[in-house]
């Protein structure tokens, strides 16, 4: 069987698919969390669950009840996750100059890191605490 020469347009196809897998890939290790804290800051939250989904489907496809555990906490999209269901540990905030206040670092600490298939966040994230 012979194969049909690419047309440019598959070729490009092909090389914006196989970019878009290598920038939205998973870091080996790398918690639920903090991939979608990484994916958030580059790429944005579209409304949905998109990143934690990717994590999931890439990393840990047996974590069936992970985006459900997430809701549950608040985390219907990826922004959410952290609006209203985890924060970093407040030993990696930093102090903002002029208001005193503790804010996220700039640039986000490296994961701690999980087993493989392990759909927990790593040690960097805390529950947030619920109420008013």
């Amino acid at each position: 069987m012979t194969r049909t020469p690419e047309t440019p347009v598959v070729a490009a196809e092909e090389f914006v698919a196989e970019l878009a897998e290598s920038l939205t890939a998973p870091v080996r290790g790398e918690c639920v969390l903090c991939y979608c804290a990484r994916r958030v800051g580059q790429f944005g939250c579209d409304g949905s669950p998109r990143w934690a989904r990717r994590w999931r489907d890439v990393v840990a496809p047996r974590a069936t009840a992970l985006l459900r555990r997430l809701s549950e906490r608040g985390g219907f999209c990826d922004c959410e996750v952290f609006l209203n269901g985890w924060q970093l540990r407040e030993d990696l905030l930093v102090v903002e100059v002029v208001s005193g206040e503790l804010v996220l670092p700039e640039a986000d600490p490296p994961c701690a890191g999980v087993r493989a298939g392990s759909s927990r966040p790593c040690p960097l994230w805390l529950p947030r605490r619920s109420g008013w």
